[in-house]
């Protein structure tokens, strides 16, 4: 049974930081992509940052890059969130798939992605 389970979301302050985890189990991760995406109320689902599990390829939005890290250990995927900032408010899910090509921003596509995740939620404020 495919699973991915996200955990490590909470409230911060500005300029935080938070750490999430993908636990995943049911599936060979190192045949999939794996993105993070988020969604904030009212508005669409965004691609955030996505790994590419077997080569350890890394992808950002521009929104994020120089503050979110995205890495891969064994079963789990994190994305660690620094400088936090009030926009990026929202429930974050992560999500695998498998392409045989993963160029230009594919990655972004949420119909690229099979398997999700339940969601975690993000809040930062004062």
């Amino acid at each position: 049974q495919v699973q991915l389970v996200e955990s490590g979301g909470g409230l911060a302050q500005p300029g935080g930081s938070l750490r999430l985890s993908c636990a995943t189990s049911g599936f060979v991760l190192d045949a999939y992509g794996v993105a993070w995406f988020r969604q904030a109320p009212g508005k669409e689902r965004e691609g955030v940052s996505w790994i590419l599990a077997a080569s350890e390829r890394t992808n950002y939005a521009d929104s994020v890059k120089e503050r979110f890290i995205i890495s891969r250990d064994r079963n789990t995927v994190y994305l660690q969130m620094n400088d936090l900032k009030p926009e990026d408010t929202a429930v974050y899910y992560c999500a695998a798939g498998r392409r045989r090509s993963w160029s230009g921003n594919v990655w972004r596509r949420a119909l690229e992605y099979g398997y999700w995740g339940q969601g975690t939620q993000v809040t930062v404020a004062p």
